[in-house]
């Protein structure tokens, strides 16, 4: 009678594993292309959202796993 509810509940907990894998890819692309948005700004437009050259190179050389 175990098997019974243990085999859709391994189906759920799978299910549930690759929407995190997923989400957690998904804020990685993310987070590689809002860097590289980042490291192509001018120093006039860093200025204008509050960071220096070196506040977004030491952001752009973070890897994107990296929070």
């Amino acid at each position: 009678m175990t098997t019974v509810f243990t085999q859709p509940l391994r189906l759920v907990f799978r299910a549930l594993e690759g929407a995190r894998v997923s989400k957690v890819v998904t804020a990685w692309a993310a987070r590689q292309q809002t860097r590289g948005a980042l490291k192509r700004l001018d120093p006039h437009l860093l200025r204008d959202i509050g960071l220096n050259q070196n506040d977004a190179h030491a952001e752009c050389a973070k890897p994107f796993w990296r929070d």
